[in-house]
């Protein structure tokens, strides 16, 4: 298949998850940053109303539904990437779940599958597809930006599965960040705590806390997220910001517990 090289002045990215929350915003930052964005995610309708929006204001986006646990659906996913544009400069890998508040013995074993299927083999897909593709196109290298959490550190009460899929997040980005020093990626993780989205919001009404109590817990503006990936984005090749934070000022994170 002829593939349409754009001018190397042109910048592709690519989000998964993209029809809501923090993959939305942080979609429209790089739109506004001056990327070709490709939303990808399950859910075609909210894609496609960013992609009518973009074109509104005269920005370029491409919706493309995908299902980043299957190994054909992020092959073919990438295939129409390439095809269509030829490179990719950008992936923020975002799509994710969480399970059920429930203590290890009493969560299914279907939940924590759809967890780990989700949030570790969905974003090593991802980063797999996108490392060979920035490691073959001309010229070589990208970065890969991985949704990390503040779970990652340290974990929340009764979130096994997702706190252990956020530690394995953490592994990943590194190890990718050295292999891919010899191809020029660059691979980031963004951890954050407490941005106020359509999931998210519940935790103003209260969350368990260490101690055994509920508590409301303070958020912040989802915008601060985008702009945070937009800056790493944006980062020549030549630098990188391996691990960052990005929470509301006084979430019980620091001190937990």
């Amino acid at each position: 298949m002829q593939s349409n090289r754009p001018a190397q002045t042109q910048r592709i990215a690519l989000v998964t998850g993209a029809g809501s929350g923090i993959g939305k915003a942080v979609a429209n930052r790089l739109l506004e940053d001056g990327f070709v964005v490709v939303a990808a995610g399950r859910r075609r309708e909210p894609l496609d109303e960013l992609v009518r929006q973009a074109g509104e204001q005269g920005r370029e986006a491409l919706a493309l539904t995908a299902d980043v646990r299957d190994p054909a659906s992020v092959e073919q996913l990438f295939a129409q990437i390439e095809e269509r544009y030829g490179r990719l400069d950008v992936l923020f890998n975002n799509a994710g779940i969480n399970a059920p508040a429930l203590t290890i013995d009493e969560l299914p074993i279907e939940k924590w599958k759809d967890v780990i299927d989700t949030n570790i083999t969905g974003v090593y897909l991802c980063a797999r597809a996108a490392f060979g593709l920035m490691r073959r196109q001309s010229p070589q290298g990208g970065r890969i930006i991985n949704n990390g959490s503040v779970s990652a550190h340290a974990p929340r009460p009764l979130s096994t599965p997702y706190t252990a899929s956020k530690h394995a997040v953490l592994g990943l980005t590194r190890s990718i960040a050295l292999d891919g020093r010899p191809f020029n990626i660059a691979c980031s993780q963004i951890d954050i705590g407490n941005a106020l989205t359509e999931l998210s919001a519940r935790m103003q009404r209260g969350v368990l806390q260490a101690n055994g109590e509920t508590a409301a817990e303070p958020m912040f503006e989802v915008r601060h997220v985008a702009d945070a990936v937009g800056y790493i984005a944006n980062l020549p090749l030549s630098a990188n910001v391996l691990n960052m934070t990005v929470m509301a000022s006084n979430m019980p994170f620091v001190g937990r517990g």
